[in-house]
C-alpha cells in the first residue's frame, strides 16, 4: 500500500533525459496511463507540475478529531477572501491538497470555478468517487439529437475496458439490469440504513418504473488488490490511509513503481511539447523546475499528456513551432 520512495524520484536533471514514454500529469489518467506503460515493460518519466505527496505518509490530517484543528475544520474570513473558488469545495482539514487562488489566479469571463490540485495524484485524493459507465442513450445522443459528431464508438466497444479497469480499482455497487446504467463488475453494495431502505421500498411500492439503488463508488467494501476496507469515516478528501478508495496514490502510482520502470518527477511544469519538424512528430517535452526555475527537456517516443482539460489544452497552445506556429496540432481560426 505504500507510494513512491526517494529512491523513485528524480528531484534533478541528470544526464539521461530520454525514457521510452513521458506522462505528464500523475492524477486518475495519468497515474493510470504511468501504470499500464510501466507494466508493459516501458521505461516512463511521470512529470507532476506540483509537490510529492506519499501514500499514508503524507495525509496529515486524515485521522485528527474536529478539535484537533484551531477552527474545528471551519474556514476563516481570511480562507474565504484567499481563495473564494477553492474554499466552495474544501474546509480546513483539507486545503492542503488544493492550489491559492492567489498565487493561480484565471480569468473569469463567466462564472466557471477551476478547482486544481497541484501535487503528486493531483484530484484523485479528493474527487467525489461516483463511478458509472456511459450507455448507448450516452453514446447515441449526438446522432439521434443531430447535435455535434457522432461518437465513433458504442457500448459494446468500451464494455470490455470498463471491466477491465473497475477489476483494478474496486467499484462496490448494486447491480440492477438497468439498460441506460449498465451494471459493471461490483464489490458488495454498501448497506442501506434504516431509512434509504423505507424509502427504497416506498418507492417500489408505488412506482413500478423506478428503483432506489446504492450509488457506484469506488469506495471499497471489502479489502481489494491489498487496498481497504472502507472504514466509513467519511473523511476521504483528506487522503485515507487505509486505501478504502481509489487513487493514484494508494493504487497506481505503488502499482507502477513495483515494475521498476518508473521515473517520478514532482516540481515539473510541463512547458511545452517539442515538435521535430523534419520527424513530424512530438520527440519530448520542455518543463520548468517549479524550485530552480531551470529549463529542462525530456525525451520519448511516447506522450502522454494527462494534465487536465484546460492544462492539457494550455500545454498544446504553448508549444509553438514553425509547423504549427498557433499551438501544436492547431489550426488558424480552430
Amino acid at each position: 500500500m505504500g507510494g513512491p520512495n526517494q529512491a523513485n524520484i528524480n528531484n534533478k536533471a541528470t544526464a539521461q533525459n530520454t525514457y521510452d514514454a513521458i506522462v505528464v500529469g500523475s492524477g486518475i489518467s495519468g497515474g493510470w496511463a504511468a501504470k499500464e506503460l510501466c507494466e508493459k515493460g516501458l521505461k516512463t518519466l511521470l512529470l507532476e507540475r506540483g509537490r510529492n505527496v506519499e501514500h499514508i505518509k503524507d495525509y496529515p490530517t486524515a485521522s485528527l478529531n474536529p478539535w484537533d484543528f484551531e477552527h474545528r475544520t471551519e474556514l476563516t474570513e481570511a480562507d474565504l477572501l484567499e481563495n473564494p473558488i477553492q474554499s466552495t469545495v474544501y474546509d480546513e482539514s483539507c486545503k492542503h491538497f488544493f492550489v491559492s487562488d492567489r498565487e493561480h489566479p484565471y480569468i473569469q469571463e463567466k462564472p466557471f470555478n477551476w478547482i486544481r490540485g497541484y501535487q503528486v495524484g493531483g484530484r484523485s485524493l479528493v474527487w467525489g468517487r461516483q463511478t458509472y459507465r456511459l450507455s448507448d442513450l450516452d453514446f447515441e445522443a449526438n446522432a439521434k439529437d443531430g447535435y455535434g459528431a457522432d461518437w465513433p464508438i458504442r457500448y459494446k466497444d468500451i464494455a470490455p475496458w470498463y471491466d477491465y479497469v473497475e477489476t483494478f480499482i474496486g467499484v462496490s455497487g448494486q447491480a440492477a439490469g438497468i439498460p441506460h446504467l449498465p451494471d459493471g463488475v461490483f464489490l458488495p453494495p454498501m448497506d442501506m440504513n434504516c431509512v434509504e431502505t423505507h424509502f427504497a421500498d416506498a418507492v417500489k411500492g408505488h412506482y413500478k418504473d423506478r428503483t432506489v439503488i446504492h450509488g457506484r463508488v469506488a469506495n471499497l467494501s471489502r479489502g481489494w488488490n491489498g487496498r481497504g476496507p472502507c472504514q466509513y469515516r467519511n473523511l476521504c478528501m483528506r487522503g485515507c490511509p487505509f486505501g478504502g478508495y481509489f487513487s493514484s496514490n494508494s493504487a497506481t502510482i505503488p502499482a507502477a513503481v513495483a515494475t521498476g520502470n518508473l521515473t517520478l518527477r514532482p516540481h515539473s511544469i510541463v512547458h511545452e511539447v517539442i515538435y521535430d519538424a523534419q520527424k513530424n512528430k512530438a520527440t519530448g517535452v520542455r518543463i520548468i523546475d517549479e524550485e530552480t526555475n531551470q529549463t529542462i527537456e525530456y525525451y520519448a517516443k511516447v506522450i502522454f499528456l494527462n494534465a487536465s482539460t484546460i492544462g492539457t489544452t494550455s500545454i498544446l497552445l504553448q508549444s509553438v513551432s514553425t509547423v504549427f506556429p498557433m499551438g501544436l496540432a492547431t489550426t488558424a481560426g480552430r
